[in-house]
């Protein structure tokens, strides 16, 4: 937890009330975003009960498992919400546009949007991730058959929960991650995995502080668990036997219907009122601004959405069970190239962020006091516009002359330490000269450099394109870590049809 962040905590604590850490929005916001409140058999592996899913508030559609020990009817639940995903995805598969690649030199075509699903928690991705591993590689013939969308379902889930590891994908979104994002509550970061008592803190009901919002929140009678896991007191006192009545109603149709509609009735109590904060969550976030360069990470989760959509068309395999070594050490140097990008763009959006990395020292702030916007080296072979900038700040400033800095107001150019001069009033003055995002030219464009009184931010923190690390091909995979991939023809095929495969 960074200083910042405690700091927040604290006067959460002391205010009654959540405080913001994000000036910005830092995380796309769908106009339509399907929204999905799952829910669990306990004791069971991944074993679905219920799910209220929709696009609008006033619209949610129950999907039930009467008997979620049943495989058939597990099976019948994933067509169901095969039935309500699988539109949704291709509602967004329309209009495309061209985008640059190359630097200008190539384009490619993306669709212009891309589906985004939200759950209330971690724990729902989760359960999206083990229901798309658990369907994606079944069949419709053969023993046990399923419906022909579920494999394909299964194929989306997985798709969409890798998408949820990649920093800065709104793809994939955990309600509770969005809103931690943007808020500190006075509560710990475990009590902030549960969606009722994090709302309780951001947006208390009139009379109540964030703590005694929590605290109602955290009384099952009166907010029910946001899922997938259910309260153990629900189970045995309503659910089992409501499940039991439809058990029992086997051979009555009138006695089951009036069963499963009670069923109905009790899962659909329970799933409300999380339905209703998960919206409840949208509309906070909707009032957020949304950051600059959240355009560009969704402009990125169209373009993985778009690439995936062509392979499924194009008869590409499900995902591997496993990845193999190299695909798995490509995969996590993509998410920490990623991670870092992220961080980065989050800082140069938000000053709030931005205070974190000054707190640290790689960052400060300080009024531009000289400027040589003229400046021209001509120590080289050919002569460069080098402007030179002196900055004033009473901030710590412990880069060292030589380093590279960058300033978010003007992302392509380089700042170099040329002096660093403290100053016996707490002041320091730092030398810095320019480079980049000036032309090619020796006369600088108005704006590029920046001008006398301007307050500027320096950090160590680049935007810059990370280039991909040198990874061997899959078949030049060395001993030391499995050796050369396994040939689908030589691989021994599991059965598919195996009733006891694991929901984990």
């Amino acid at each position: 937890m960074s200083t910042l962040r405690a700091l927040a905590r604290a006067q959460a604590l002391a205010a009654g009330v959540a405080q913001p850490v994000a000036t910005v929005r830092h995380l796309h916001l769908a106009e339509r975003p399907l929204v999905l409140v799952p829910l669990a058999m306990a004791g069971e592996a991944n074993a679905p009960l219920a799910a209220l899913v929709g696009t609008v508030p006033d619209e949610a559609r129950l999907l039930v498992v009467a008997q979620p020990r049943n495989r058939d009817q597990r099976f019948r639940f994933a067509a169901e919400l095969a039935g309500v995903v699988l539109p949704w995805l291709d509602g967004h598969r329309g209009a495309t546009e061209a985008a640059p690649v190359d630097r200008g030199k190539d384009v490619r075509h993306r669709y212009v949007d891309a589906p985004q699903l939200l759950v209330p928690n971690p724990a729902g991705i989760t359960f999206l991730r083990l229901l798309g591993r658990s369907t994606r590689f079944r069949r419709p013939d053969g023993d046990y058959p399923v419906h022909p969308s579920v494999p394909l379902l299964g194929r989306w889930l997985t798709f969409l929960a890798e998408r949820a590891e990649h920093p800065g994908s709104s793809a994939l979104v955990a309600m509770t991650d969005a809103l931690t994002l943007h808020w500190a509550t006075g509560q710990s970061a475990v009590e902030d995995l549960h969606l009722p008592a994090l709302l309780g803190w951001i947006d208390p009901p009139a009379g109540l502080t964030g703590a005694q919002a929590a605290a109602r929140a955290e009384d099952p009678a009166v907010c029910p668990p946001a899922g997938p896991a259910t309260d153990p007191e629900f189970d045995n006192r309503v659910l089992a036997p409501a499940i039991a009545g439809y058990a029992d109603a086997a051979d009555d149709p009138d006695a089951r219907a009036g069963a499963y509609a009670e069923l109905e009735r009790v899962l659909r109590d329970q799933l409300a009122p999380t339905w209703e904060l998960m919206w409840r969550g949208v509309g906070l976030l909707r009032a957020l601004p949304a950051g600059a360069r959240v355009a560009g990470r969704w402009d990125a989760d169209r373009d993985a959405f778009t690439g995936y959509a062509e392979h499924v068309d194009g008869g590409g395999s499900p995902q591997p069970r496993r990845d193999g070594a190299v695909a798995a050490a490509v995969r996590l140097h993509r998410l920490e190239r990623a991670l870092t990008s992220y961080a980065v763009q989050r800082a140069y959006d938000d000053p709030l962020v931005m205070a974190e990395h000054r707190l640290a020292g790689e960052a400060f702030v300080g009024d531009v006091t000289l400027a040589d916007p003229k400046r021209v080296d001509d120590t080289g072979k050919r002569p460069v516009l080098r402007p030179r900038i002196q900055v004033v700040t009473t901030e710590p400033v412990p880069m060292p002359v030589g380093a590279t800095l960058w300033s978010p107001a003007r992302p392509a150019q380089k700042a170099r330490v040329v002096f660093v001069t403290p100053g016996a009033d707490g002041k320091t003055e730092v030398v810095l000269e320019l480079s980049g995002g000036m032309g090619r030219g020796l006369t600088a464009p108005p704006g590029s450099v920046p001008e006398v009184g301007e307050r500027l931010c320096l950090t160590t923190l680049s935007d810059a394109f990370l280039p991909a690390g040198a990874f061997p091909a899959p078949d030049e995979t060395p001993w030391t870590h499995g050796g050369p991939p396994v040939s689908a023809a030589d691989r021994p095929v599991a059965g598919d049809g195996d009733p006891a495969e694991a929901w984990a």
